[in-house]
This record gives C-alpha cells, structure tokens and sequence, in this order.
C-alpha cells in the first residue's frame, strides 16, 4: 500500500510517501512545498493546488492521509491554513482519491503511542519507524510522514479489527 502524507499550510505544504507492506515501511520521498510570500494570496493557494496534483500523479498512492487543523492562537494564520487545506483537499478529491483526516492527537497516539508526545518524540519515533538515519527536514515533511505512518497502521488495524 502507498500512502501519501500531507501537513497543510500555505507557506509551506510537507508532503511524504510511504510504502506499507506486511508491517514495513520504505520511504519513497518527502519534502515540501512552498510558495513565494511575495505572491498575492491567490496565486499561493493555486500553486498549492496545483503542485498537490503533480505530486498525487506522481505517487498515484492507494490513500492521502491529511492533518486536522487545530490552532488556539492566530485566528488569521488559521484562516489562511484552512484556505490551503481546503484547495488540497480539492486536489485530492478531483483525482477521486481516497482521502483520510487525522487530528494531531491521533498522529501523535499513532506513531508515538502517547497522544500528548512532545514534536520532538514524534519526529525522532517516526525516523525510527521508517528506518531513517536522521529526522526528515523540513518539519513539515517529517510531519506529512507521521501522518502517513498513521494512516498505515490505523489502516491496518482496520483491516485486522
């Protein structure tokens, strides 16, 4: 099974790929997507957009996996997330892909096992579990693989439940 992880956000999108099989991980490729915040917003959300649709072409994964926004500070910071989220969300359903959400605390109890874990416990355990010699930078890219290592094994557990 390959997953496909992404970490909305309209600066930066992380992105990873991820192939499941019989309870191994292979990494395929993780990074990021960003946009030029000289570029008026519009223009931002359709790269965005469109870049989201060159990487699902890419990978042709069996499922997307995407973080839940949750922010308790900057209502415009999460206005703006919601705007990129919602175009990759867009993406992922015009290519009639099967789109999973996750809340940061599911990624969290998933990858960690501790829904409260740390950032830090999170991106060194997802390192681990997918047999990484480093932490996957940017973060948002090591954060679009925990997403995608979540989504492998909540589906299995599915499959297994």
């Amino acid at each position: 099974m390959i997953v496909m992880g992404i970490d909305p956000g309209y600066a930066t999108v992380g992105f990873g790929a991820v192939s499941y099989d019989r309870g191994k991980f292979s990494v395929l490729e993780y990074g990021a997507v960003k946009t030029d915040p000289a570029l008026p917003f519009p223009k931002r959300l359709f790269e965005i957009h469109q870049d989201i649709l060159s990487l699902i072409d890419h990978f042709k994964p069996d499922a997307i996996a995407v973080e839940e926004l949750f922010f308790n500070t900057n209502v415009k910071t999460a206005i703006e997330v919601g705007h990129a989220r919602g175009v990759i969300v867009l993406a992922i359903t015009e290519k009639g892909y099967p789109l999973f959400e996750y809340t940061p605390l599911q990624v969290k109890q998933s990858v960690v096992g501790y829904g409260r874990a740390e950032k830090r416990q999170v991106m060194e355990m997802t390192k681990v579990l997918l047999g990484l010699s480093k932490i996957p930078k940017p973060d948002d890219a090591a954060d679009a693989l925990a997403i995608a290592v979540c989504h492998a094994h909540t589906a299995m557990s599915r499959l297994n439940g």
